[in-house]
Parts: structure tokens; sequence; C-alpha cells
């Protein structure tokens, strides 16, 4: 695409050569001719300046003499759609691969792809322009919208419903049963867990994440919503739209994630925990069963406010220092009693 043309794509202004011919996206350092980078930090001018890049995306106000520019209000979101626009997302030719087994009454849009070794379920819907990686798993009565990605391995047990453009990384399952038991005299009874999972529009979960069942009624992952990898979202939860939850986070069952939430890498929660719209949580805090996480920066084990947070991890940084004049101290204090006794 022409430079223009990507203008136009984020409603940017060109400076310089609006017909150069633009290939693909590259990172500043590496970027060399028929490609675009972007630059959205000062401390890059330098480097920008000394670009093979034939195109830069930058900041309005910034000026670098006899380059080709484009400028937004936001480089790296403008860098993000235009490399949506000259790298677009494969699409297969619909086809169902002879391996695959699928179920008569399954309804397969005649635009789908059905990969190697997949099978899908009786009664299951698969929306046009959908592809189904090899060994994708469909149960019996599942819902996928159009327009997703389901890569290899991925397996969705019966029930289960997913929106239209949904992206499901490697071996994401989706609707196993939650880890709900009662107790009794000879062990642990199995709690029922005849709910669904319910995932909506433009959601994507990463690979090995599991989203399991409700126990009675369902658990939601809401619309726009966004799962690293080796995510575990326990039963019965209600992820809100546009959360964003980094890699390893284990969230229990009963959990409640307001819309627009931030969440850290290796975060825990306990269950019937509520965190509310706005709320931005650290990596690795510890959220106890039942607590109310309220807009604002939180970090730590447990959860507290990031300032808190801060000033107990200075007093935490002392100890060793703290320790040796408390020594200092208590020998003091031995001292002048020896002398009261003399």
């Amino acid at each position: 695409m022409r430079v223009q043309e990507l203008a136009s794509v984020v409603s940017g202004r060109v400076v310089g050569d609006a017909g150069t011919q633009i290939e693909r996206i590259a990172d500043l350092d590496h970027a060399r001719e028929g490609e675009i980078a972007y630059v959205d930090n000062e401390k890059l001018f330098a480097a920008a300046a000394e670009s093979k890049a034939s195109c830069l995306i930058v900041r309005d106000g910034v000026e670098l003499p006899d380059r080709t520019l484009i400028v937004v209000a936001n480089p790296k979101l403008a860098f993000a759609l235009v490399g949506a626009a000259l790298h677009p997302a494969v699409r297969r030719e619909p086809t169902i691969h002879p391996t695959a087994v699928v179920a008569e009454s399954a309804d397969i849009a005649l635009t789908a792809y059905v990969g190697p070794n997949v099978c899908v379920g009786e009664h299951t819907h698969v929306g046009a322009y959908t592809r189904l990686e090899a060994g994708v798993v469909l149960g019996v009565n599942v819902t996928v919208g159009d327009d997703c990605v389901l890569h290899p391995n991925v397996v969705l047990y019966d029930g289960v419903s997913i929106g239209t453009r949904v992206i499901l990384h490697a071996a994401v399952c989706l609707g196993a049963d939650g880890f709900g038991y009662v107790r009794h005299d000879l062990g642990y009874q199995k709690f029922p867990q005849i709910g669904t999972v319910v995932i909506e529009d433009d959601v994507e979960i990463g690979a090995h994440s599991c989203v399991d069942r409700a126990a009675l009624g369902r658990t939601r992952i809401g619309r726009g919503s966004k799962l690293d990898n080796m995510v575990h979202v326990g039963h019965n939860c209600d992820i809100g739209e546009r959360v964003v939850i980094a890699a390893q986070t284990g969230i229990s069952g009963s959990v409640v994630i307001e819309d627009d939430v931030v969440i850290g890498g290796q975060v825990g929660f306990g269950d019937h925990t509520r965190v509310q719209k706005g709320a931005v949580i650290g990596s690795k805090a510890g959220i106890l069963p039942g607590k109310i996480v309220r807009p604002g920066l939180w970090w730590g084990i447990p959860v507290q406010p990031l300032d808190q947070y801060k000033r107990m991890n200075a007093h935490l940084n002392r100890l060793p220092e703290m320790r040796q004049h408390l020594k200092r101290l208590e020998g003091e204090i031995e001292e002048l009693k020896k002398k009261s006794k003399d």
C-alpha cells in the first residue's frame, strides 16, 4: 500500500512523499526500504533519524527533516492498525478435511474451514469464515460464531457458546467441569457442574488457558476481553468487557471482574471477590476471598493500594538495617542495667 492509503487507514497526515510504496511493518532498529516503523518516545528520535525505514509514524509536533512521515495522535495504535492492513489474517480455502469427523446434525457454514482430525458433535453450529485448525474438538450443542479462529487442539465441551471474531489459541479448553465439591465423612461429593460457558464477540484467549463451565448458570467472558497464555477462569466467574488478564493468573469460582479492568501476571483470586471497573492489579498480587477491589492501582499480598504497598516495601527493605540497630539498642540497654545495679 502507498503511504497515502495507510494514512487514510489511521486518519493521519502525510509529510513527505505520499506515493511511497510500503510492503510491511518493522521495528525501528531493523526497518529497511519498503517498510514502516513508529516512534512514540523522545529517546528514540536519534534512532529514527538514522532509520532506513521508508516511512515513520510519529506524534503531532515531531519533526524529522527529509523523512516521509504519517502524523497521528497515537503512533503505537496507528502502527497496529497499519500492521493489520498490511498483514491481514490468513483465510483458508473453505473445506472439510477428509480426516475430520462431523456429526450429521452439525451445521457447518459453506465458507468455514475444518482441518485435519477435527471432531464436531451433534447439533453444533460453526459460522461463516471460521477456521477450525487441526485436532479441534467441538462437543454437542456448541455454537461458534462467524470469523473465529480456533487453533490446534482447542476443546469446547458440550453446550459452550462463543461469539464472532473470537480467537482461541492452541490447547484452550472451554467448558471443563468447575472445581466444586462438598465435604462429607467419606471424602468429597462432586457438586453438579451443569452450567455453560459464554464467550462474547472479539475475545482472544491465549494458549493452554482454561475456562470452567458454571456449576449452575454460566461462566462469562465479555466482549473485547483479552486473556494471555495459561490463565485459569473458575466456574461461575463473570468477566466484563475489555478486560485484560496477563499470563498465569488464577481466578477462583464466582469472581466478578467488571469492565475495563487490567490484571497483571500470576495474580491469584480467592472466590467471590469483586473487582470494580477501572481497577489495575499488579503482577503476583493476591486477593483474599470476598474482597472488593475498588478503582485505582493495587499490588501486593494481600492486595492493597499501590502507595501503601510501596511504603510497606520500603520498610521491608530496611529490615536488616533495623535488626542491627535493634541489637545495638538491646546491648546499650543491658549496659545501662549493669551500671544501675553497680
